[in-house]
């Protein structure tokens, strides 16, 4: 099934069921008033949410209206936690060449992770509004995984069976702040300002065999200003699955239902597949050439991201968002 939040109803938004093809949905207030309701109860209330998806799908859902995604928060408006992993190391690899630096051996081992910004998410159609254009405005086109309550210590097979919904998620960065953030050794702040969700979040059965060893088999297509800027494959060159990922932040503490766990940029050793941001396009122009080429983002620039099945249709709709000034 596909979930949806409308911009009413609160902070924390109204939930809706989305059909297949995100052309219709339905409230599920009867259910549960908001995501973040029934990912407290999922066991629960999964099955009924479902129930009404397969009402949807047949006709049979009183209530069921046109959707319009411009009228959609994020799925969670807020959450409680979100970790955010960098589980591409072509990537990371591609980064640290560039600057003269080596990759350390445990990052082969031992996912890379952060805590992310959660109180607040853009919804898919929301502007990214930053003070300035010196900042170095970027997108970072990455999946994420939705977790209900995980045991703390829990092992790589269990915490597979914690991962119920699975999204996109646009993790803006201003790169022009990241460097004398992470050079006082405490990590991003103020480098990291509020992300922005896919339309739905889905259920992994949802998605079929492109879900595969807690993995999405799909190519993340991204466009900048209209013009293709990439499409790297999802399910190639990722280190760390997703459940590896939620193994390793639940090592210490238990985490909460409504947990995002983000993959990190999607990055693939095949640079000929472009980019998911602009710091990776910059760092294969340096390598190559001496020097980057591609700006990082302006205002008025816009940036589109998705993910669509191999018929073409869109799984999680599209992120869409225009970068603002303050």
């Amino acid at each position: 099934m596909k979930l949806a939040s409308l911009k009413e109803g609160g902070r924390d938004g109204t939930l809706v069921v989305v059909s297949g093809d995100l052309t219709t949905a339905v409230p599920a207030t009867g259910i549960a008033p908001t995501l973040q309701a029934a990912l407290d109860d999922w066991e629960n209330l999964a099955p009924r949410l479902n129930a009404l998806a397969e009402d949807l799908a047949n006709g049979n859902a009183k209530g069921a209206f046109p959707l319009d995604i411009s009228r959609l928060a994020a799925p969670l408006p807020r959450a409680y936690e979100f970790v955010d992993g960098s589980a591409y190391l072509p990537h990371v690899e591609r980064v640290r060449r560039a600057r003269g630096a080596e990759v350390p051996e445990s990052f082969y081992t031992d996912p890379l992770m952060y805590q992310a910004t959660s109180a607040g998410f853009l919804g898919p159609r929301d502007p990214v509004v930053v003070p300035s254009e010196d900042f170095g405005i970027d997108l970072e086109a990455e999946v994420l995984v939705v977790t209900d309550d995980v045991p703390m210590g829990v092992s790589v097979e269990v915490a597979s069976e914690h991962i119920q919904l699975v999204g996109l998620v646009n993790d803006v960065s201003l790169r022009g702040l990241i460097p004398n953030e992470l050079a006082k050794g405490f990590g991003f702040l103020q480098s990291k300002p509020r992300s922005a969700l896919s339309p739905v979040l889905v259920t992994p059965d949802e998605l079929g065999d492109a879900w595969q060893g807690d993995k999405l088999h799909l190519p993340m297509r991204t466009w900048i200003n209209g013009k293709w800027f990439g499409e790297a494959e999802c399910g190639v060159d990722m280190q760390f699955s997703f459940a590896q990922l939620v193994a390793h932040v639940a090592r210490t503490r238990p985490l909460t239902a409504g947990t995002l766990v983000g993959s990190g940029t999607i990055a693939n050793e095949d640079t000929s597949r472009g980019a998911s941001c602009l710091a990776e396009q910059r760092t294969v122009e340096t390598l190559r050439d001496g020097k980057a080429a591609t700006p990082f983002l302006k205002f008025g620039d816009t940036v589109r991201i998705e993910v669509t099945d191999k018929e073409g249709h869109s799984i999680f709709g599209a992120i869409e968002q225009k970068m603002v000034a303050l």
